[in-house]
């Protein structure tokens, strides 16, 4: 049987696996479409995203419109006539006139155990809400977000000190052998779709900035979740003195272990216990920060204009025992 034409839509490194995949088993992909090139980094230069480099390095033509809601578009688009759209964190919605046109629909691969974290953001929000277990989910597009049936599947257990950038390279892994070991059975029609139970949906929210910064009043288990979901980005943050410190990496005291240098919260002349946000202390170990609950040891961290380094290093050049952090 001869195999389907595929049209392959993704932009960031995410999509990538998948993509060299197809490529390497010899999947024919005719087209890979890709978000417009956007200037980067500090000096604002436009540089090639990685799916559009690993299509060009293949020879596979790249095609970049602004939207597909374009006429033109579509019509580009029925000009590679293909059978099926494999989509993976491409970032451009995709009009009824898309979807349907495929023979086989469009399929896409998404960082969740669907109907669980629909949306932008499931790698980070799974983390961050202490998520034991996450995987990927094949799914048969529809026009609402991400809640097409599903074709496969596949589970893995989010590690107790996995951080957003771990995770998403070990799932972007995980979905390439998944679309590679379900593709011929999706193609052929032999392997049912399972619908999604409404009731069951969560939603991912996109990632915002504003999200990063660091709420002492909260339990040392769930900032430590935020500073492993928000790395690389947004990188959780705080407030020393008039300088912002990135936190890169942190986890919480467990219960009974001794805070450095040995000091414990104390309680103030009115019975409360020792502000959140305070430094306990420091050392080699690192920075313990009183939370609403529990203690924060700081283990790496970033001061304005600097590279990341331990937080033991940063402690021994600044005064930072008894003050507090916001």
């Amino acid at each position: 049987m001869e195999r389907p034409r595929i049209v392959f839509a993704g932009t960031p490194t995410f999509a990538v696996p998948a993509l060299s995949a197809l490529i390497a088993a010899d999947w024919p992909v005719v087209g890979v479409y890709t978000q417009p090139d956007r200037p980067s980094g500090r000096g604002r230069k436009t540089l090639i995203g990685p799916v559009k480099q690993t299509a060009l390095d293949a020879g596979i033509p790249v095609f970049q419109p602004a939207t597909l809601k374009d006429p033109e578009a579509l019509e580009e688009l029925k000009a590679l006539s293909p059978d099926l759209m494999v989509v993976a964190a491409y970032g451009l919605i995709l009009p009824t006139a898309v979807l349907n046109h495929p023979s086989l629909g469009c399929l896409n691969i998404h960082a969740s155990l669907l109907p669980r974290w629909r949306g932008a953001a499931p790698i980070q929000r799974a983390i961050a809400s202490g998520d034991e277990h996450t995987g990927i989910s094949l799914m048969k597009m529809e026009q609402g977000l991400d809640t097409g049936p599903v074709y496969a599947t596949q589970r893995t257990r989010i590690g107790p000190r996995e951080t957003g950038g771990s995770l998403h390279d070990r799932l972007a892994a995980i979905g390439a052998k998944l679309l590679l070991d379900q593709l011929p059975a999706i193609t052929q029609g032999a392997l049912a779709l399972v619908p999604q139970d409404p009731q069951l949906a969560t939603y991912a929210n996109k990632l915002e900035k504003r999200e990063s910064w660091i709420d002492w009043q909260g339990p040392a288990i769930e900032i430590d979740r935020q500073v492993r979901a928000f790395d690389p980005w947004p990188v959780a943050q705080t407030r020393y003195g008039e300088e912002t410190l990135r936190i890169w990496e942190a986890h919480p005291l467990e219960s009974g272990a001794e805070p450095v240098p040995n000091t414990e919260p104390k309680s103030t002349a009115n019975g409360d216990k020792t502000p959140p946000g305070t430094v306990l202390g420091s050392g080699p170990e690192g920075i313990d920060v009183a939370c609403g609950a529990g203690t924060l040891r700081i283990l790496r961290l970033q001061a304005p204009g600097k590279r990341p380094i331990s937080a033991a290093d940063f402690a021994r050049a600044r005064p930072v025992d008894g003050t507090r952090l916001v």
